[in-house]
C-alpha cells in the first residue's frame, strides 16, 4: 500500500465509524473516496474540506456502489442494524462484498461486531457472522475483520442520554456485569492499522475494545465528566422487549456471557493506546444548562 496512492473508498463515511476511519486516513496522507447518500450535506462537506474526495452512494443501490468502487485499491465495508433492520443489513453487506470483489478491490476491511463468530443467538450479532463468510468466501487478495465491542458514543445517543441528562443512567443489565467498550475514534485507529498492515493483518477478525466497567462505575465516571450527579438504575428487561426483542436478547447475553476482548494483548501487538472511559467522558464537551447535557 501507498500512502496517498492507493484509493481507499469508505462506506458510512458520514456515521460513526466510518467517519472516523476517514478522518484518521486523511490525517496520515492517504488518499480517501467517501461515500455518502448526501453529497451536499454538512458532514460530508466537513470530510472534503479534510481532503476527501466526496461520492454519492447507497448500500441498496448496487449500480451506485459500482461507481463509487470504481478504481478503488481497498474498501471499508459497514452497516447500521438499527437503521436497515437484521435481513436488509445483510443484504447489503453481502452486496457490497460482493461488489467489491467484482470491482477488483484488493483489500476489503469489514465492520463487524465483537464475538460475531461465538454463535450467541443475537440476531444483529448472528447476521454479521454470515456477512463475514461471505468476506472470506469471496476470494478477495486480501481481507480484515474489525470486530467492535459497545461503542462510548451510545451514551450520547437517544436511548441514553435524555435519561442522563436528567440524572440517571437507566440499563437493563444486573449492577454487578462488566461491559467491554471502546471509544469510535480508537476504532479509526484500529482501520488505518487494517489498510496500513494489510499484509500482516489479512485473513484476521480482530475483536476490539478499550475498557471494560459495570454500570455503576460508569455512573460515577458520568458524573465526574459531566460535572453534575449521575446515578445507576435498572430498567426491567421486559421493556426493552416491548420495543425490541433484538435489543433485549443482547442486553441479557451481556448478562450472561459478554464480550471477551483481550484489551492489554490488543494494545501491546497494535500499539494503539486504549481510550478509558475515564478520558472519554472527560474530553466530551458536556455543557449543563438548566438540567440539560449537550455533548
Amino acid at each position: 500500500m501507498e500512502t496517498g496512492k492507493n484509493l481507499i473508498l469508505i462506506t458510512g463515511a458520514t456515521g460513526q465509524q466510518g467517519g472516523a476511519i476517514t478522518r484518521e486516513l486523511l490525517a496520515k496522507g492517504h488518499k480517501v473516496r467517501a461515500m455518502t447518500r448526501d453529497p451536499q450535506g454538512s458532514a460530508a462537506g466537513a470530510l472534503e474540506k479534510l481532503g476527501a474526495e466526496i461520492v454519492q452512494g447507497d448500500l441498496d443501490d448496487a449500480a451506485s456502489l459500482e461507481r463509487a468502487l470504481a478504481g478503488a485499491w481497498g474498501a471499508f465495508g459497514v452497516q447500521n442494524t438499527w437503521e436497515a433492520g437484521v435481513e436488509k443489513e445483510e443484504v447489503q453487506g453481502k452486496r457490497l462484498a460482493e461488489v467489491a470483489k467484482q470491482a477488483g478491490v484488493r483489500h476489503y476491511v469489514y465492520a463487524s461486531v465483537a464475538s460475531a463468530h461465538r454463535k450467541t443467538g443475537i440476531p444483529h450479532f448472528d447476521n454479521k457472522w454470515r456477512i463475514e463468510e461471505t468476506v472470506r468466501g469471496l476470494g478477495f487478495p486480501s481481507y480484515t475483520i474489525l470486530r467492535s465491542v459497545f461503542f462510548m458514543e451510545n451514551f450520547l445517543g437517544p436511548y441514553f442520554l435524555p435519561g442522563i441528562q436528567q440524572g440517571t443512567l437507566g440499563v437493563a443489565i444486573a449492577p454487578t456485569t462488566r461491559l467491554q467498550m471502546i471509544a469510535v475514534a480508537d476504532i479509526g485507529k484500529y482501520g488505518v492499522r487494517a489498510f496500513e498492515q494489510h499484509e500482516n493483518l489479512a485473513g484476521q477478525a480482530i475483536d476490539i475494545a478499550g475498557d471494560v466497567h459495570t454500570m455503576p462505575e460508569i455512573a460515577k465516571l458520568l458524573t465526574a465528566g459531566i460535572g453534575r450527579e449521575v446515578q445507576f438504575e435498572s430498567v426491567p428487561i421486559e421493556a426493552i422487549r416491548a420495543f425490541s426483542e433484538d435489543y433485549a436478547i443482547m442486553l441479557e447475553w451481556f448478562d450472561r456471557v459478554g464480550f471477551d476482548a483481550d484489551i492489554p494483548s490488543r494494545a501491546k501487538e497494535s500499539g494503539i493506546a486504549p481510550t478509558s472511559f475515564a478520558d472519554w467522558a472527560r474530553g466530551v464537551k458536556w455543557t449543563v444548562e438548566s438540567g440539560a447535557a449537550q455533548a
